[in-house]
């Protein structure tokens, strides 16, 4: 290897992979999830970076962002990072360009790691050598006979004993139902089980804070975007009257973000795939951490998994059904939950890890 190695291309493909069934949370219905798989080459290695976002994801990917990279020192991913934020300025960087922009640097900080030789943990600097996780699913599709089943695969059967259903059915015109569920999930994991509920900003202020205090007598600990991510003071009002942890933070594309949703929450979320890559999101811990605050990670798990690993202030990683399913299926590496963590870089694999399986997910390619 030389000691200036170039990014010599930046590729990028989609794919849609239907659900097992339709799935709904409190605000949204799909029946498909699309991922975005981009591949930077240097020096005979790949690194490989993905996101969850439409398909035009990758048309951003090779037209604004491939450029700024290609013939960039492989090692440099903080420059190759900035760069690509200053050239979507015109475009706009949030929402699909930055889910792109998080694509490209996943893949960047894959392709550095594979060059020396390490794995990723291991060149960003652990801090532990778990990662805690929960389960996540729990769409309100679900009949009880469904959500019974999946919550005892991770509790029962992977000893995974955190777990989050989605509430708001229907704009929180549902709630008892909503209580309904809760209860029900409660009964299924038993007393000793951490339970937690995301709303998807489905209910308004005061309307979340009567269901927060319901959901603390029923042992719910977390309590997600109760309102709208976009209404701050909504946030504030219900983190300060619920027994509940209220958590937000998926929706954020770049720092600043963080850094006005830190003070209205008593855990952060971000998104690897969408705040702006691994770089953006260690930023987004330490934004976090000097808040006094714990970090989680949404989403795509194992994306996140090796940078969770290395931030003093984590909490969890989400182990959401629908990635999972597809990071299990369609890539190689997939760590094991049992017990309630994962390891990531323990049998010393090069960079995070993960390959992708193309010939298998060929039929699902949609760009």
């Amino acid at each position: 290897m030389s000691t200036d190695p170039a990014v010599e291309a930046v590729e990028a493909s989609a794919y849609t992979f239907p659900t097992e069934v339709p799935e709904a949370d409190g605000t949204l219905a799909w029946d498909s999830t699309t991922v975005v798989v981009v591949e930077a080459r240097c020096g005979g290695e790949t690194g490989l970076g993905w996101t969850y976002a439409p398909a035009a994801a990758a048309s951003a990917v090779s037209g604004l962002l491939a450029g700024m990279v290609v013939g960039r020192c492989a090692l440099d991913v903080a420059g190759a990072n900035e760069a690509m934020g200053r050239a979507v300025r015109n475009a706009g960087r949030q929402g699909l360009v930055a889910c792109a922009l998080s694509a490209v640097d996943v893949a960047l900080w894959d392709l550095k790691a594979r060059l020396l030789g390490v794995p990723l943990v291991r060149l960003i600097g652990a801090v532990t050598e778990e990662v805690p996780v929960y389960g996540s699913g729990g769409f309100t599709t679900y009949h009880d006979t469904h959500l019974a089943a999946q919550l005892n695969s991770w509790v029962h059967g992977h000893g995974i004993e955190r777990v989050k259903i989605k509430i708001g059915e229907s704009w929180g015109r549902a709630v008892p139902r909503d209580l309904d569920r809760v209860r029900h999930a409660r009964q299924t994991i038993g007393p000793g089980a951490s339970l937690y509920v995301d709303a998807n900003g489905a209910y308004t202020r005061k309307q979340a804070v009567r269901v927060g205090q319901a959901l603390a007598d029923l042992g719910v600990g977390w309590f997600e975007e109760p309102v709208s991510s976009d209404d701050l003071a909504g946030l504030r009002v219900v983190r300060d009257l619920c027994a509940c942890d209220v958590a937000a933070g998926e929706y954020g594309y770049d720092l600043p973000y963080f850094a006005r949703m830190a003070p209205v929450v008593d855990c952060l979320q971000a998104d690897a795939t969408r705040c702006g890559g691994l770089t953006a999101w260690l930023r987004a811990a330490a934004v976090a951490e000097a808040h006094g605050l714990e970090v989680s990670g949404h989403c795509a798990p194992h994306v996140h998994a090796h940078a969770a690993a290395c931030v003093p202030n984590l909490r969890h990683l989400e182990w959401f059904h629908d990635h999972v399913r597809i990071e299990s299926a369609f890539f190689t590496g997939a760590l094991d939950p049992s017990g309630g963590s994962v390891r990531p870089g323990a049998g010393g694999e090069p960079g995070h890890g993960m390959r992708f399986r193309r010939e298998e997910a060929a039929a699902h390619r949609v760009l």
